[in-house]
């Protein structure tokens, strides 16, 4: 499988978020393929501003740091103190950063229209509520991103279905460019207009 022929300079930290991610019992994490991809991704926004939905442990918001340029600034959310002790761990001296303990709902509702160059949206709001307000957050040529769109072990029953109803209502916005990816954890990646 090619994805096991991949390999990836990892970020800084990366191991040792991994390590405490799993002494956590952490289901959750980004996995690297996606965490490459949002690297990559980044790197294209110089001197943006970026949104991730779902901090958990600092997984994928350590690849987007690697990404970033001196002059971006990162603004993540997460509504459980336990995993996002990790993140503030590494990251809370980051001048880049802007952690935040709340509902993703509120930091969507605080934030202006047409602000944010790239959303990682990886948790309910933003991807499954909130979503249309989520995506009036971006910028025209703004970049939204969505993992875990192929069936995941962790799913309850019934999300399959949830899931598919969500790229088909990506597939039917006019507003948004979109390709699907088969790849990582299944990914869908949409452009603002």
């Amino acid at each position: 499988m090619i994805n096991d022929q991949i390999n990836f300079r990892e970020p800084a930290n990366y191991d040792s978020i991994w390590q405490e991610t799993i002494a956590q019992n952490f289901g959750m994490p980004s996995d690297k393929l996606t965490g490459s991809l949002l690297r990559t991704l980044a790197s294209t926004k110089p001197g943006g501003t970026f949104l991730e939905l779902g901090t958990g442990t600092g997984i994928a918001t350590c690849w987007l740091l690697d990404g970033m340029d001196e002059h971006s600034t990162l603004i993540t959310v997460d509504n459980d103190e336990k995993p996002l002790s990790v993140a503030r761990k590494y990251f809370g001296n980051e001048p880049r950063i802007k952690i935040h303990l709340d509902k993703g709902e509120n930091v969507i509702n605080s934030l202006p229209a047409s602000s944010i160059d790239l959303i990682f949206a990886d948790a309910w709001p933003g991807k499954y509520n909130h979503l249309e307000e989520t995506l009036a957050l971006l910028k025209t040529g703004g970049i939204y991103l969505i993992d875990d769109m192929l069936p995941q072990p962790n799913w309850p029953d019934g999300h399959s279905e949830k899931a598919d109803r969500l790229v088909e209502w990506f597939e039917t916005n006019e507003a948004l460019t979109i390709t699907k990816l088969n790849w990582s954890t299944g990914l869908l990646i949409a452009i603002k207009k």
